[in-house]
């Protein structure tokens, strides 16, 4: 079916609950929070909730900081490039890390995929740094073929935790028919002409060719939603196999017991077993559990649902941390001028990401 205007685009968004903003999630929820804040004496309870990155992972930590946490085996070789940093001691970091083109930029204080880019130079990434001038991490890019996100979190008292959500990440593709070019394929896609606007950019040297018939072809390589990746629930892929991986996992990890780890790997049962995969990064109390997202086996309601059961963990792990282990409760005042800056900090972002 041809796809061609920018009407259906808007009501097919609006009929489809997993592309509405994120605060028609969170506004209907609010009063629960509230409850669990009350309970919990405190504005800002969540904050204890992981002690061993800032603010719990309130989304204004170093992303490269937080990568630090993970044991070498299981993280990709990364390094930081500070703003207004001298490109050749860059280069010399990656030189010295063994980190090859091509290679991901992404903003060290970052979400929802923004500036993330794939870069096959030197002078490509030259470029790019010199465009945007806020902290990068400069990391390798993971060639296994399939992306997760997994939501794991453990009470502070317990050994043993628990996998709550399991998304799997289906990247936009295209497929051939010997007949279309890839811009006219990507117009009559359903998902992809959603995004056909930021795609034509990224492919627009290849957008006049002819698709052998059958031969897939991928429009992305960021794991985002918002970029076009479709969330898929895995939720029948947790296992106490995999339990016991992210138990052994989690203890390696200081200071991390609430949030969502994204994952690379190729074969899920190795995976399972804690072989073959990389730590995209890790994710703190603003994790979602994203299998929420598959429209297929969700409702609106049930998302609503999932996100308030959630929010119960983490009150009982940041109310544990707080009795038991003695981590203290952020100052909410403090907390709340993070959120402000991350709030301009992210417009920036957003805006810088619209010209890239």
């Amino acid at each position: 079916m041809k796809i061609n205007t920018l009407k259906y685009k808007y009501l097919y968004k609006v009929f489809h609950w997993e592309y509405w903003p994120s605060s028609l999630f969170y506004i209907p929820n609010i009063p629960y929070g509230f409850f669990l804040a009350v309970k919990a004496k405190h504005l800002v309870f969540f904050s204890a909730a992981n002690p061993g990155i800032k603010s719990s992972g309130n989304g204004t930590e170093s992303k490269f900081q937080t990568l630090s946490l993970i044991p070498d085996e299981f993280k990709p070789k990364s390094i930081f490039h500070g703003k207004g940093e001298n490109f050749e001691n860059t280069i010399k970091k990656i030189r010295e890390q063994h980190i090859q083109f091509p290679l991901i930029a992404k903003p060290d204080i970052g979400f929802r995929g923004l500036l993330v880019q794939k870069i096959h130079s030197e002078i490509e990434l030259k470029n790019y740094l010199q465009k945007f001038k806020i902290d990068f991490i400069i990391q390798e890019f993971i060639t296994y073929n399939n992306e997760c996100g997994i939501f794991y979190s453990r009470n502070p008292t317990k050994k043993n935790g628990i996998i709550s959500s399991i998304t799997l990440k289906k990247f936009l593709t295209i497929t051939g028919d010997g007949i279309s070019t890839v811009k006219e394929l990507i117009i009559s896609d359903k998902r992809a002409f959603l995004y056909k606007e930021l795609i034509f950019e990224n492919h627009k040297e290849l957008l006049g060719t002819i698709l052998e018939k059958n031969k897939e072809f991928q429009l992305s390589v960021i794991g985002n939603h918002c970029k076009g990746t479709q969330f898929i629930n895995g939720n029948h892929l947790i296992s106490n196999e995999l339990s016991m991986t992210f138990d052994e996992l989690n203890a390696k990890i200081p200071g991390w017991f609430y949030g969502r780890i994204d994952i690379k790997y190729d074969d899920f049962e190795a995976l399972k077993i804690g072989k073959k995969f990389k730590i995209l990064e890790i994710n703190g109390i603003i994790s979602e559990p994203t299998h929420i997202y598959d429209a297929q086996k969700s409702t609106y309601f049930s998302a609503l649902k999932s996100i308030r059961n959630h929010w119960k963990i983490l009150f009982e792990i940041s109310t544990t941390n707080h009795k038991i282990n003695k981590i203290p409760y952020k100052n909410s005042l403090i907390f709340w001028k993070e959120i402000r800056e991350l709030k301009k900090y992210s417009k920036k972002i957003t805006a810088l990401d619209s010209v890239k």
